[in-house]
């Protein structure tokens, strides 16, 4: 048994692409996208079709439209192949508007019910800001299901869990490389790897909390850098991987054991945590990483969203 077949057994394995041919291979359960791989997957030769297309059937729509409609194509195509959940993710640049990122929301899941997509087949990705929880929250209550990205720290998750949202990524790749970038040559690599990497000991804290009050809200670790994150992470709910490190698993035979235990978990003296509003923003202000790591992720996002749509239009 390779590594990546021993991690499906205990963990949802999920592919983190837009490149829908390449992760057929690797059959995972599930699948994210966001507007960074759709744009790379648009810009390989065997993919610029489906843009055209999307242009020729809607032209004269608006751009913004144009993308979702490109986000959902994309979407569609990777349901084909898997048995779970495809993620498509709302404009980042409504990351801080609560109303019009329910709005868009909406709009994709009307979207994919057009292509006759069931909804339970969709998870909306949403930034992991006050605004964005909050739309998620209302979201869930209408039963449309939510994966709440670009997170970084603890409050975010608290806040997510009590917003009952159905799924969290919290990001542990970037978390690693703030804190890399931090220490310059301080750093140690041998000695911050595995269980003491500053990204997985994040998900393992979120983790332990949401097992230990019982939480619903699943957790799904992202953004990974190297092969020693996951299995440090073996036993997380599901674990959102690239197609290069899926690879890589495959063709790994090292043991793999169990490192996150829900049972355990409920063992552990912890005390419930909340966040008004309020205190939710100065948690987030004090914690550098995650303010630094949110601010960066949703620049990239809208970047990304605006070359998209400069290549619809073109």
């Amino acid at each position: 048994m390779n590594q990546l077949q021993a991690l499906k057994q205990l963990t949802t394995v999920v592919a983190d692409t837009g490149d829908f041919r390449q992760m057929a291979q690797f059959q995972p359960q599930d699948a994210t996208t966001n507007p960074s791989l759709i744009l790379k997957a648009v810009q390989q030769s065997g993919y610029a079709p489906l843009l055209a297309d999307t242009v020729a059937r809607h032209r004269g729509r608006p751009l913004d439209e144009l993308a979702d409609r490109l986000l959902v194509r994309f979407g569609c195509e990777i349901l084909a192949l898997i048995p779970g959940r495809v993620s498509t993710e709302v404009d980042a640049r409504l990351s801080f508007d609560e109303d019009a990122t329910y709005a868009r929301a909406e709009r994709l899941v009307e979207l994919y019910q057009a292509a006759g997509v069931p909804i339970e087949r969709v998870l909306i990705k949403i930034a992991s800001t006050w605004e964005g929880i909050r739309a998620a929250e209302r979201l869930e209550r209408r039963g449309i299901r939510c994966n709440l990205t670009l997170l970084f720290s603890f409050c975010q998750a608290v806040a997510c869990g009590h917003a009952k949202v159905q799924l969290i990524s919290p990001f542990v790749g970037r978390i690693y490389d703030w804190h890399k970038k931090q220490a310059g040559s301080r750093w140690d690599e041998a000695a911050m790897a595995g269980a003491h990497d500053p990204g997985v000991q994040s998900v393992a804290r979120i983790f332990n909390h949401y097992k230990r009050l019982g939480w619903s809200t699943q957790i799904m670790g992202a953004s990974f850098r190297n092969l020693g994150q996951i299995t440090a992470l073996a036993g997380c709910d599901l674990l959102t991987i690239s197609p290069e490190l899926l690879a890589g698993l495959a063709a790994s035979d090292a043991p793999l054991a169990r490192r996150l235990d829900a049972e355990a978990a409920r063992n552990l003296e912890w005390q419930p945590v909340q966040y008004d509003e309020p205190a939710f923003r100065l948690a987030l202000n004090q914690d550098a990483m995650a303010t630094e790591k949110l601010a960066e992720g949703i620049r990239a996002f809208i970047a990304d969203t605006e070359k998209l749509e400069a290549l619809l239009a073109g």
